[in-house]
């Protein structure tokens, strides 16, 4: 009971605290919105190559450096290793990302989609790994639309947190993987998930959403979503922001395994 009730306090408190900051703009320090337009303009950037692995590191270590800072002043933000432990198995902190579906989808038999290994964020020409899961929807003729319910699916935050950074305009025939995406920054885990290949995303920079929200639709945008091979798929990944900056990827297996199913 103490150890749930030090989880509820954490999460209600933090959540007032952080969609406050979202509309206050304090004139002594950057606003929250400010560090979501460093963050989509690098991110932009690495993808289109004009910006050096080495000079995008050192942007990115600053802005995510910063943006924790800025969340560490506040109370609500203030935990150790084992009170974020808590947190992550309680069951109650994660819902799990596409409404109305269960582990199940995930894809594989115990997640061993996941591949870490060769992962470079800031240079968009490595290839090969894959540090996320893919979650699958039933979607046989790939129009986006599930065949049981005849609807979109609804991608949902699997926590809370501030929208760092989205993409809407991607078109068939583009090269960009990810297609239409969203990154999440949750100041409790000092992390970011990125939500790829959605249809459509409902989300803004600089809006604070809630675990369990809708961000967006399934969808199959990116250059490999796209293809016909490809079923249609949530492409789900965490990176935990280290001591330096730098972003190290994460398997959330387990935590999609814990996670709260919506219908």
């Amino acid at each position: 009971m103490r150890v749930a009730g030090i989880v509820g306090a954490l999460i209600v408190g933090g959540l007032n605290v952080a969609s406050s900051q979202v509309v206050i703009n304090n004139t002594d320090e950057p606003s929250l919105y400010s560090y979501c337009q460093q963050f989509q303009t690098l991110y932009t950037q690495i993808r289109e190559q004009s910006v050096t692995p080495d000079s995008a590191r050192k942007q990115f270590s600053q802005i995510m450096n910063d943006l924790q800072a800025r969340f560490r002043t506040q109370e609500n933000y203030r935990q150790d290793s084992l009170q974020r432990d808590s947190l992550q198995r309680t069951g109650q902190y994660f819902s799990f990302p596409l409404r109305g579906y269960t582990t199940s989808a995930i894809g594989g038999t115990h997640g061993e989609g996941y591949r870490g290994t060769g992962f470079d964020l800031f240079d968009y020409k490595v290839r090969g790994s894959h540090p996320a899961q893919d979650i699958f929807i039933r979607d046989r003729n790939q129009d986006v639309i599930d065949d049981q319910t005849g609807e979109p699916v609804d991608i949902l935050a699997m926590s809370s947190g501030l929208v760092l950074g989205i993409e809407t305009a991607w078109k068939p025939g583009s090269d960009y993987r990810g297609g239409n995406w969203v990154w999440i920054y949750d100041p409790i885990l000092n992390g970011l998930f990125y939500y790829a290949h959605n249809n459509r995303v409902d989300v803004t920079p600089g809006q604070w959403v809630h675990t369990g929200q809708k961000i967006a639709e399934m969808g199959r945008s990116g250059f490999n979503a796209y293809q016909a091979r490809s079923p249609t798929h949530l492409h789900l990944m965490y990176l935990q922001i280290q001591p330096n900056g730098l972003p190290m990827p994460l398997n959330t297996y387990k935590w999609l395994l814990s996670a709260r199913v919506s219908q």
